[in-house]
């Protein structure tokens, strides 16, 4: 199974045993953002924060994690460094770009990982691996020390089997998070969505299945949302990487990507911002009225792993998760199983609220488990 680029054993013998994605720095190893185009990067001199934070709280980190190139991808499908096997849907792809993350922990090679999160790049691999996957406030996590360095869009997020571990993990890589439970009455928004039947069905199942006070909500610049979040992803990502064209050694996907990437237009950014603004303004409108929002991480089962082999993509994959990197807003994947097929129920909360959401999402489980008990 292909998900470690390099394994190592940083930090105590007994300290819970974390995974790394390859665009983090590592001090010591090289970060290759999963491209022979950085075969022959110099090791890193030294730690990012995130690591830091992690070793200073007793953490041992195992190894680096397999990405999809320049985490410019959503099926985790990686030539150059091999693709992570998804140990739970071995058929399904794992998601990308933190493939390797994810797997890490869907397998037990790691207790918690770190990803990072630019248009669901932790999210969606997290519902496709069937784990937890945490997207926090922009800005709350540090990024030094991590690539590309310039963004308006990327986090550090957390992988995790349990809300525990992920609330455990999030407390020592954000020095302003305090796990808390829940006070107050948990109100859900339902947001309407365009998602398979099954997965729209299974979301909904679970709300009302936790009998928390719920109403259906629109986001109507959704999908507004989605593109300009493409738009500027685009943009920052071939400031970063489109001189490694020039290499040829530049995964033919991502390549594409990258040329088609570079005709993102000052305009088109200029239009996404006003779509950032008012979006976000949308989402904090409603989430002065709910607790939480609630809808699908993905709105498709995953990809067939033999069809993105053979070269077929989904950018839709992060139709639902995309807007929430656009806004700001902290978005945490639940795991789902639908009839052996994995899918997520994904939740969102008030900027800067992290440790709220997280207390949320334990608050409902913790009312779905009572409510099954029940019946």
């Amino acid at each position: 199974m292909t998900v470690f680029v390099e394994r190592c054993a940083l930090g105590p013998e007994q300290g819970m045993r974390v995974a790394i994605k390859d665009s983090i720095d590592v001090a010591g190893m090289a970060t290759r953002m999963g491209s022979a185009a950085f075969d022959n990067a110099a090791p890193a001199a030294r730690h990012a924060d995130v690591v830091e934070r992690l070793l200073d709280a007793g953490c041992r980190i195992v190894g680096k994690t397999v990405l999809h190139e320049f985490a410019f991808g959503v099926s985790g499908i990686n030539p150059a460094c091999g693709t992570p096997r998804n140990h739970r849907y071995p058929n399904r792809i794992p998601g990308g770009s933190s493939s390797g993350s994810a797997v890490a922990v869907a397998a037990g090679e790691a207790d918690i990982a770190l990803g990072t999160d630019t248009g669901g790049s932790v999210r969606q691999p997290a519902a496709c691996c069937g784990v937890y996957g945490f997207k926090p406030s922009f800005g709350r996590v540090s990024r030094h020390g991590v690539w590309p360095s310039a963004t308006s869009l990327d986090c550090v997020g957390v992988f995790a089997s349990t809300l525990e571990l992920l609330e455990r993990a999030t407390a020592i890589v954000d020095p302003r998070f305090e796990a808390q439970a829940f006070d107050g009455e948990l109100r859900i928004g339902l947001v309407a969505v365009e998602a398979d039947a099954a997965i729209a069905g299974a979301v909904r199942d679970y709300v009302t299945a936790s009998g928390c006070s719920a109403g259906e909500v629109e986001l109507q610049l959704l999908d507004a949302a989605f593109e300009a979040g493409l738009a500027i992803i685009n943009a920052e990502t071939w400031n970063a990487f489109g001189a490694c064209l020039e290499t040829g050694r530049v995964g033919a996907d991502v390549a594409e990507r990258l040329k088609r990437a570079a005709e993102t237009s000052p305009q088109a950014v200029a239009d996404a911002e006003r779509v950032r603004q008012a979006f976000g303004e949308q989402l904090d409108a409603l989430l002065e009225r709910f607790s939480v929002l609630a809808l699908p991480t993905l709105p498709s089962f995953p990809l067939m792993l033999d069809e993105a082999l053979a070269g077929k993509t989904d950018l839709r994959s992060t139709a639902l998760v995309r807007p929430f990197n656009l806004s700001g807003h902290p978005a945490l994947s639940i795991p789902l199983d639908i009839d052996g097929r994995p899918a997520g129920l994904q939740l969102v909360a008030r900027r800067g609220d992290d440790a709220r959401l997280l207390a949320a999402a334990r608050e409902l489980e913790r009312l779905v488990a009572i409510n099954d008990n029940n019946d």
